[in-house]
């Protein structure tokens, strides 16, 4: 039960308790009444009958009359009062008016409610005139206590008092423990886990309930997760940025090393100008290299940075395309390896040309490195529904995209492990252990790839089967009419 919903009903309870309490009370006097009227009716007639037969005697409304036969009928539960004619009280059995004695009643007030019984909470009164002949000569008033009523009327008070009072402690109880059930402990765990957590303890098991605790709780829960998992994020940036610097420096080392020997020698007199053209030559080489690893690392960086924004235009697919997976020919036939390229791409999408051919001839390098002399390597851009069939089995049977275009780029070679393969796309990782060997690159070009595409909204994946080959898929989506021009990279 939601704690508004609870809150709430404990609301009405309380409210609700005193008005139960006063209505069972009316309603079980009301019965009482109904029960004891009669009786009490009854008793009364048999009771004063004898009264009103001495009372009826016009004598006895006179001044110099004889009230001993009166005073012998009163008692402290039964009071006689007696008025003349005019409203004058001329004897009572009741001490209070003996001392108001010929005080004054306004006929109007005394002959009100004649042969009526006005019954109030403690008494009933009575009264009736008396006749001389055909005039009034006096009026008697009869007031009798009503003791067992007023008695059992206190009985039943106390006993809804006294119920009252235990279902409220009852009550009280019931709610002092729901609410440190629903509210105390949950919140002191909470606060506890809380803690802990800012103490950078385990916050142990969190609470499991259908309230809004219970929704604390679990949003706590989840924000416990997102920040421990946005510090390990951090941690391991951290740590890679910390082995990219270290693993950049020891790269740069070597041909830096190569480069200054080379200089050096280059001014020694005793080389011949063909020694000093090829020395020349290896300068050049290694500087190449160095800028190629510098750009990678500049443009890994950029693509790290939340500022950086990547320019995109929209283009026809099949002009695109075509020209983007062009121009690979003399290069593989300089390496003895054959290449076959297939463009089938219609529609619009919206690309960054610069990084797409970055991404190109990142993943061609990779293919041509790991490709020996005489075996094959496919290129290709095409629709999601138009697979090429020279697709390796185990990659056609991933291929499950409904929307966009792939490019594939699938060589032969030994492959790739499985446990490389889920490594491979992380910064600075190669397949090749040998990462001293000349020309092996920064380890970036994968990394850098997998984030240009995942930056045009699509994405790229690696199969490969050892002994057999290795195909790098990249999905990318078609152009959905957006009229933005820049591709923001947060």
């Amino acid at each position: 039960m939601k704690i508004k919903t609870w809150l709430l009903i404990s609301y009405l309870v309380v409210m609700l308790l005193p008005l139960i309490a006063a209505y069972m009370l009316f309603v079980w006097i009301n019965a009482y009444y109904a029960e004891e009227g009669f009786g009490e009716q009854m008793d009364a007639y048999i009771e004063l009958s004898p009264i009103q037969t001495i009372l009826e005697e016009p004598a006895l409304y006179r001044v110099d009359s004889d009230f001993s036969k009166v005073e012998e009928m009163g008692s402290e539960r039964i009071s006689i009062t007696l008025y003349n004619q005019l409203g004058f009280i001329l004897y009572s059995t009741n001490p209070m008016k003996k001392q108001t004695f010929l005080s004054f009643t306004p006929k109007k007030q005394l002959y009100e409610g004649f042969y009526e019984r006005q019954q109030k909470f403690e008494t009933i009164r009575y009264k009736e005139p008396v006749f001389s002949g055909s005039s009034i000569v006096g009026v008697y008033e009869i007031e009798w206590a009503r003791d067992e009523w007023v008695a059992g009327v206190g009985k039943r008070t106390w006993m809804t008092i006294t119920l009252f009072t235990l279902f409220f402690a009852t009550l009280f109880i019931v709610i002092v423990y729901l609410v440190n059930r629903k509210f105390n402990k949950p919140l002191q765990q909470l606060m506890k886990q809380m803690n802990s957590f800012a103490k950078g303890l385990p916050i142990g098991e969190v609470l499991k309930s259908n309230d809004e605790l219970g929704e604390l709780s679990k949003s706590f829960e989840m924000m416990h997760e997102n920040l421990v998992e946005a510090n390990e994020k951090l941690a391991d940036e951290q740590q890679q940025k910390a082995f990219m610097i270290a693993s950049i420096s020891h790269d740069l080392k070597t041909p830096l090393t190569s480069i200054r020997a080379y200089a050096e020698a280059l001014e020694s007199d005793k080389l011949s100008t063909a020694q000093k053209n090829v020395y020349r030559k290896v300068i050049v080489e290694k500087s190449i290299f160095m800028r190629k690893m510098l750009d990678d690392l500049l443009m890994y960086t950029l693509l790290q940075s939340s500022s950086y924004t990547m320019e995109s235009v929209i283009v026809d697919g099949e002009e695109f395309f075509d020209m983007l997976v062009s121009d690979y020919d003399t290069l593989c036939q300089e390496k003895g390896i054959q290449l076959r390229e297939i463009v089938d791409v219609a529609g619009l999408y919206e690309v960054n040309a610069q990084q797409l051919i970055r991404v190109v001839d990142n993943l061609m390098a990779n293919a041509i490195k790991h490709t020996k002399p005489g075996d094959k390597i496919w290129l290709g851009a095409v629709n999601v529904a138009a697979i090429p069939d020279w697709c390796f089995n185990f990659v056609q049977q991933s291929l499950l995209e409904t929307e966009g275009m792939y490019l594939i780029v699938q060589n032969e070679g030994k492959g790739i492990s499985l446990e490389q393969l889920e490594k491979i796309f992380d910064p600075l990782y190669q397949a090749d252990e040998a990462r001293t060997k000349e020309g092996s690159g920064t380890g970036l070009g994968l990394s850098i790839t997998k984030q240009i595409i995942e930056k045009h909204g699509g994405k790229v994946e690696m199969h490969s089967k050892e002994n057999r080959g290795t195909a790098v898929i990249c999905h990318l989506p078609s152009s959905k009419g957006e009229e933005n021009e820049t591709m923001d990279i947060s």
